[in-house]
């Protein structure tokens, strides 16, 4: 586990920012936490970290949205509305982990029975300024959280 803090929105985005740099192709990041906890201006950040110049907000009403015009895309999830994984399946949003883009999915307590098995996990509490990020992650994607969180200013601990 990584436990760091953030302390504003653009601390947020930056560390987004940073660990898009290490993201490649098929990777999935699951995101947990409470309305304003920062799931979707981590995304943003991610966005920008991945050269996209797209505006980024919450697809809550059409549960993912496509961004291009980065080196890679960006599917950007919100599962919300969801009852379940099988909601997921039948509308067959699960070929998006096999399309070559990052994939990113908020609120994916919802899905996590059929997250692939290398996803990365984060869950973030609080809102406003400070928000606390706790990320399971494969081995191969360790370090560069680290190295993201740090260069975001934060002060990231494995345990």
């Amino acid at each position: 586990m990584i436990r760091f803090k953030t302390t504003s929105p653009e601390q947020t985005e930056k560390f987004g920012y940073e660990l898009a740099k290490s993201l490649v192709g098929g990777d999935v990041i699951a995101l947990t936490g409470d309305l304003g906890a920062g799931k979707t201006c981590l995304t943003r950040g991610i966005a920008n970290g991945l050269g996209s110049t797209s505006h980024v907000s919450s697809p809550t009403f059409t549960i993912v949205n496509e961004y291009e015009g980065g080196r890679l895309m960006l599917f950007h999830f919100d599962t919300y509305r969801l009852s379940g994984p099988d909601d997921f399946l039948m509308s067959g949003l699960d070929e998006y982990f096999y399309r070559g883009g990052v994939c990113v999915i908020e609120w994916s307590d919802i899905i996590e029975d059929i997250l692939p098995e290398e996803t990365v996990r984060m869950t973030i509490t609080g809102d406003g300024n400070e928000r606390t990020f706790e990320c399971q992650s494969p081995e191969k994607h360790k370090k560069y959280i680290i190295e993201a969180a740090a260069k975001a200013g934060a002060e990231p601990e494995e345990s």
